[in-house]
């Protein structure tokens, strides 16, 4: 199966020669991992801008933190920190997890 080719500079491709070199990463690996963090980075800008938005109309402000306590009194719904759980989705209770 033949891979998509993507034209670029001879600067960039002497980097990722060199930190090909320096990491032990493939090019293919580097690029993959360069492009995810872009993403990423892309992701949370958008994101802050939103807030900033938000926090710029103090009633929406307001709302917003009343929901987001609303949602912090949720955080474990009651579990037990020491709870254990299977791979299917089953509750361990402590007796049977007792060898």
């Amino acid at each position: 199966m033949s891979e998509p080719t993507v034209c670029i500079s001879e600067a960039s491709h002497q980097m990722l020669k060199e930190l090909s070199e320096r990491t032990g990463q493939t090019m293919i690996d580097l690029l993959a991992k360069a492009l995810e963090a872009y993403y990423h980075k892309l992701f949370f800008e958008k994101m802050n801008v939103g807030y900033a938005e938000l926090q710029s109309d103090p009633e929406a402000w307001t709302e917003h933190l009343a929901e987001r306590k609303q949602w912090d009194a949720t955080m474990m719904d009651g579990l037990s920190p020491d709870e254990k759980w299977t791979e299917d989705g089953r509750c361990i209770t402590p007796e049977e997890d007792k060898p």
